[in-house]
């Protein structure tokens, strides 16, 4: 049976490796055939979620088994030598273009108008941009800055300007997603319920390196407030029925940067099997009707 939704958001929120738990979330809709018309994503939830949008199974876990844990995805050395921890050319050319091709046709195509949150380096504001709109290269240009991460990346030119990651200015984009037509939502956390996110480590190093974007420093500086009343906007929609929320139940057990396969797999199964045990609950949230 096919379920699709009518004016109800799908909100992917990001964290770096933690989102392979978004990608185990969004393989069990797929396999449910449970379709989105809109979806938003962040930083990692754009690069888990736009595999959601071409409705390819499995293809952000292939990803993590096979390349996570390669020195050309992600190494120290390679930020010594070129100011990215994260290999931009394998990641986002050499993977979905080769390795493990991603289906362009099949996104573009899509039933789902999948949107990826952007932080202008400059004005400090968030940008949205749906990948219906965009080609191939601008695509991946997008997911790429909106996953890059400040002090570790290198800032990403994208139509005139330059980016870096989304979650700075709009962690859980759930606000967007209620102003873009959609009457509900349904979002996919990637901490336990208790979390609560603490200010910035390093302040000193953020103004120093971007000195010359005010903007944009000040809007690392108030991430974490930001960030904490978003959950506290999020639990209020929850309690008046227009949001879904979906996290981890057992306590995590990778970070931000941790590309162990084998502990990113269990977090992929974890999510994978959260979501079969919870889907009943969901499908009558969605369709409080029936369908």
């Amino acid at each position: 049976m096919e379920y699709k939704v009518d004016k109800t958001a799908l909100v992917l929120e990001g964290g770096g490796f933690r989102g392979i738990f978004s990608a185990g979330v969004l393989d069990y809709f797929l396999k449910a055939n449970l379709h989105f018309p809109y979806a938003i994503g962040v930083s990692a939830g754009a690069a888990y979620g736009i595999s959601y949008a071409s409705q390819q199974f499995e293809r952000n876990r292939v990803v993590n088994e096979r390349y996570t844990a390669d020195s050309r995805y992600m190494s120290w050395m390679n930020f010594i030598r070129t100011g990215n921890l994260f290999n931009p050319d394998f990641i986002y050319d050499e993977i979905p273009n080769n390795l493990v091709p991603f289906d362009y046709k099949a996104a573009f195509d899509s039933f789902c108008d999948f949107n990826i949150v952007v932080t202008n380096v400059q004005t400090g504001e968030p940008e949205y941009y749906s990948s219906k709109e965009l080609n191939e290269q601008e695509l991946l240009s997008a997911i790429q800055a909106s996953g890059s991460l400040p002090l570790v990346s290198k800032m990403v030119p994208f139509k005139g300007a330059y980016y870096l990651d989304g979650g700075i200015a709009d962690s859980i984009p759930v606000n967007k997603a209620l102003q873009s037509g959609c009457e509900r939502a349904v979002v996919v956390l990637t901490r336990n319920q208790d979390y609560r996110k603490e200010p910035a480590k390093f302040q000193w190093v953020i103004q120093k390196k971007y000195g010359k974007y005010p903007h944009f420093v000040n809007k690392i500086l108030r991430r974490a407030d930001a960030y904490n009343q978003t959950l506290d906007l999020i639990s209020d929609l929850e309690k008046e029925g227009k949001v879904y929320v979906i996290r981890p139940q057992e306590q995590l057990e990778v970070s931000r940067i941790e590309n162990n396969p084998k502990k990113l797999d269990k977090l992929y199964v974890q999510g994978y099997t959260e979501m079969s045990q919870n889907i009943d609950a969901l499908l009558k949230w969605l369709f409080p009707g029936g369908n």
